[in-house]
């Protein structure tokens, strides 16, 4: 590794890094994580079809992501669940389809749990059973014009979900002729001693309760004249965390279209929750994710008080055009989420996973003394690593803008914009966007932190970026299709202080 300083017309940084994308071509003919656009630090399936991440939990040390997924195509089709298990939320390792159509439909959206005391009889208090709660999608009943197409089932493995079985009385939970009746979210209300559904219900949520996975029972409807409509609500979340030491429940809520930059995007809303009726905090329309490419996002279950978040890295507004070959879309990186208060006000936040930390090659510090010495810093860092993390801090937030670029004049620009207090991802000349007429735009995420200071990190991959600013408050999601490897770093700097900087490259997690 070989790093220059060069002072002229304010500073001029240069890096070069010996890991890169000089070998892309070559190994996009070998193996078939290096085609061109593959993430290197993101889930995708080897070949074929993916969209929401499903049955999110963890066992026995064993985090188990579930998805949608046709293998028989890179568009959607009739839906299974996929499967992948890992052990520190980057490595994974995709194992065979767990759950596959049948009589009673596709295999749409759900989550899973863990029976431990067995409420379900499914399995035993020694050997509990895991219990997937999905939608069955009827493509028959829907074709005929029925309202009650879909319906909600169940499958229990026994043997940590290597195999699965489908429970004979399924469905569990029959459509009462609510077109859009999906995505069942099941967790565990320990003060209630029940099991509750979150399940998305057309344009607003129902939950439910159990008290064994079985038989369920309507608690309350929710969201009807609250939050954002633009769109149909799909694949919710209820969770609960804790800020200063009282707890708050959480309700995520996808939307598509509707988002705030058009398309799919997941809202929030913090509240309290007391076993049959969520009761919101204020009334504003929050964002987990502002960009276009973080959308049915749901948490792991079973992992105690730390919740993590993981989302589909794509949209519904060109997720079947974008131009990759063998495989199709991807997850974000795995968040874990907090809250905040600000003004009296509580926000979500979501910043990667600490486990990050384990593919980090070496991290690049630049001299915060030397960025700090001109208001007009162009700072350039050539031969980027392929896949990397850029983090600093900033004093006097001012207008700023890191580009990442390539030869032939492609660039993706990602910055703030003091005048409006936005961050922003342009994407106008990030390279192909001729497959749909939607893709093309400038992406905007509202600053939402009142301090005068700042915190700006940036996650590159081969075809991604997620923004992470202000501690996980304010965030921007977007994927990007350059003709060549972005492998030039600049940062241009009006009058701003930057400081920290960090260059972290990381390994892929495929190697």
């Amino acid at each position: 590794m070989i790093m220059k300083f060069m002072a002229k017309n304010g500073l001029l940084l240069s890096c070069c890094i010996l890991a890169g994308f000089a070998s892309f071509a070559q190994k996009a003919q070998i193996t078939p994580y290096h085609e061109p656009y593959r993430p290197q630090v993101h889930f995708s399936p080897k070949e074929h079809w993916t969209n929401d991440p499903n049955g999110l939990v963890y066992y026995k040390g064993t985090y188990h992501l579930f998805f949608q997924y046709y293998p028989k195509a890179t568009v959607w089709g009739p839906m299974h669940w996929g499967h992948a298990v890992s052990k520190d939320l980057i490595h994974w390792e995709q194992l065979p389809i767990a759950l596959y159509p049948d009589k009673l439909g596709y295999i749409f959206s759900g989550s899973a749990v863990i029976d431990k005391d067995n409420t379900s009889g499914l399995g035993t208090k020694d050997k509990p059973a895991i219990v997937a709660i999905f939608t069955h999608h009827d493509p028959k009943g829907e074709k005929a014009g029925s309202a009650k197409f879909q319906n909600q089932s169940l499958a229990y493995s026994l043997d940590e979900g290597l195999t699965w079985i489908k429970y004979k009385g399924n469905p569990v939970l029959k459509n009462p002729g609510i077109r859009d009746f999906r995505d069942p979210k099941v967790c565990w209300y320990a003060p209630g001693n029940k099991w509750i559904m979150t399940l998305a219900t057309k344009d607003r949520i129902t939950f439910y309760s159990s008290p064994d996975l079985k038989k369920w029972k309507k608690e309350s409807e929710f969201g009807q004249m609250l939050g954002a409509h633009g769109g149909v609500w799909e694949c919710p979340d209820l969770i609960s965390l804790k800020l200063n030491g009282k707890e708050y429940w959480v309700l995520l809520v996808s939307i598509n279209p509707g988002g705030p930059n058009k398309g799919s995007a997941t809202q929030y809303f913090v509240g309290h929750f007391d076993g049959g009726k969520f009761t919101p905090i204020g009334s504003q329309t929050k964002w987990i994710d502002f960009g276009p490419d973080n959308y049915a996002g749901v948490t792991f279950g079973n992992t105690g008080a730390r919740k993590v978040f993981l989302g589909w890295m794509s949209n519904w507004l060109y997720a079947n055009q974008v131009p990759t070959l063998k495989w199709r879309n991807a997850m974000t990186i795995p968040r874990q989420l907090s809250l905040k208060l600000m003004a009296g006000d509580i926000w979500l936040a979501s910043n990667p996973v600490e486990e990050l930390k384990k593919i980090v090659t070496k991290t690049i510090k630049v001299d915060a003394g030397l960025l700090a010495k001109d208001n007009n810093i162009f700072s350039v860092i050539k031969q980027t690593p392929a896949q990397y993390r850029l983090k600093f801090n900033t004093r006097a937030v001012k207008d700023y803008s890191v580009i990442l670029s390539n030869g032939s004049g492609e660039k993706l620009v990602i910055g703030y914009e003091a005048k409006n207090s936005r961050y922003y991802i342009d994407r106008t000349k990030a390279g192909q966007s001729g497959f749909s007429q939607n893709f093309a735009a400038v992406l905007y995420a509202p600053r939402v932190s009142l301090s005068p200071t700042s915190n700006f990190e940036l996650l590159v991959d081969a075809s991604s970026v997620e923004l992470f600013a202000d501690g996980g408050l304010s965030n921007l999601t977007s994927i990007y299709f350059p003709k060549k490897p972005y492998t030039r770093l600049s940062i241009v700097n009006n009058g701003m202080e930057i400081e920290h900087l960090q260059i972290q490259p990381l390994r892929s997690i495929w190697q």
